[in-house]
């Protein structure tokens, strides 16, 4: 058996075992080098280190820093009770809260497991007084949270980009219409189903908030909604870059917790921590890929796949239709990290060969490794809320249906209508 198909291989069985996804990677390709001593060894040292040194890396700890102080402001609230204005009035209620509010805070936190791990806190049980089911209050909530990596500025954005040597502020700009499809697919499927169950709307229709609340209420959500304002216009204009609008979104978060008088010396250090403790594994995560990236290139695995599928068929909507089905089945039982580092290195180059325009490609891939983080059996969103809501796998998975087939549907007009990912694109660049 050659090198590489021992890296590979060990790569996976760690992986399937729940070993770290970059500790899986990296002893993967660890393992090319110990096998294959005619490649000097210094050189998986060198791709670990010299990986993650690249400028526009720097928007990962400046962006989790910033999603950290957000969360620690009072901007949750707050959000939540704007949506709540918004969509009060329609079939479902909170559930329609709980969607939107995903796609707003997607802005601001750039984590869909933080993102569902506070609103399984914070909106289930309320759903649930409201004659809501656990199983569909915690399927709304995680599937909701599939929003958060796609709108910008979500950290699989740059990790792509990253990867692919694809421009960043592109993939923000593709990002928000892809969310917004993403979000109006998912509150149509709440409205149709809380319509048949008689979850009703929060506010009777005709029923107006006291004098003066909604004015308040929009007020104070004035603030928080112009970061992704500055992030997307600072960055088309020219302003900043992708990188230095990171360091923009810290200083803004802060901002708005001294103005708030939410966010302490204590908040602030703690908030530290845990930027340090998500900015290493992710710089770990890319270390390693980058170490396989090489091993992968040498090898030549990408050239081949690319001369293989183009034998197969010379046309794209086959590749496309193959490559969704791929990573379908993938998404049942990887985490999506390790997917987009394992597959768009092998999977963009193909992509190019046929002509696919490199930002829909990579929020195809995106797409899809959303679906797959509420896919069983190892879906990280799935498992996530239900051990918060105390919800039953297969009831999750029964009430997870319908969402399923919209969201397939939606892959589905990603996949072969490139308008919902680069008509943004193209109209701003």
């Amino acid at each position: 058996m050659s090198p590489v198909a021992v890296a590979v291989i060990l790569m996976l069985v760690l992986l399937f075992i729940k070993v770290p996804v970059w500790l899986s990677v990296t002893a993967g390709a660890a393992s090319y080098f110990l096998l294959n001593p005619a490649v000097n060894s210094m050189i998986l040292a060198q791709r670990l280190a010299t990986s993650v040194q690249g400028l526009t890396l720097l928007a990962v700890p400046f962006f989790v820093c910033a999603g950290i102080f957000m969360n620690s402001s009072g901007v949750s609230r707050r959000i939540m009770d704007l949506c709540d204005l918004l969509t009060g009035h329609m079939w479902g209620g909170l559930a329609q809260v709980n969607v939107l509010l995903s796609t707003l805070m997607g802005g601001l936190s750039g984590s869909n497991l933080a993102d569902a791990a506070m609103e399984a806190k914070l909106l289930v049980p309320p759903m649930e007084r409201k004659g809501m089911s656990k199983a569909f209050s915690s399927v709304v909530t995680a599937a909701s949270a599939m929003i958060t990596p796609i709108i910008p500025p979500g950290i699989a954005m740059i990790l792509c980009g990253s990867l692919a040597n694809v421009s960043i502020g592109k993939l923000f700009v593709s990002g928000i219409g892809v969310g917004i499809l993403l979000c109006a697919g998912e509150m149509i499927t709440v409205s149709v189903i809380a319509h048949r169950r008689g979850y009703e709307p929060t506010r009777k229709k005709g029923e107006k908030l006291p004098r003066g609340e909604a004015a308040r209420i929009i007020r104070e959500a004035i603030l928080p909604m112009c970061l992704p304002i500055i992030i997307i216009g600072g960055v088309r204009l020219g302003v900043f870059t992708a990188t230095e609008a990171g360091a923009v979104a810290v200083i803004y978060s802060v901002f708005l917790g001294l103005l708030y008088r939410e966010l302490n010396l204590r908040k602030i250090i703690k908030g530290l921590k845990e930027t340090a403790l998500s900015t290493a594994g992710i710089m770990l995560i890319i270390g390693a890929a980058s170490a396989l990236s090489w091993v992968l290139t040498k090898e030549r695995i990408p050239q081949t796949l690319t001369e293989l599928m183009l034998q197969v068929s010379p046309n794209k909507f086959v590749f496309l239709i193959l490559m969704n089905i791929f990573l379908l089945i993938c998404g049942m039982f990887l985490e999506g990290n390790a997917i987009m580092i394992i597959l768009v290195p092998l999977l963009f180059p193909i992509a190019q060969q046929y002509g696919i325009n490199e930002v829909q490609i990579l929020m195809v891939i995106i797409f899809n490794v959303s679906i797959g983080c509420i896919t069983p059996p190892m879906g990280t969103l799935m498992f996530v809320v239900c051990n918060e809501t105390g919800c039953k796998l297969k009831d999750f998975i029964k009430e997870s249906l319908p969402f399923y087939i919209v969201l397939v549907g939606e892959l589905l007009l990603l996949t072969f209508v490139p308008f919902f990912t680069t008509a943004l694109v193209d109209l701003m660049y």
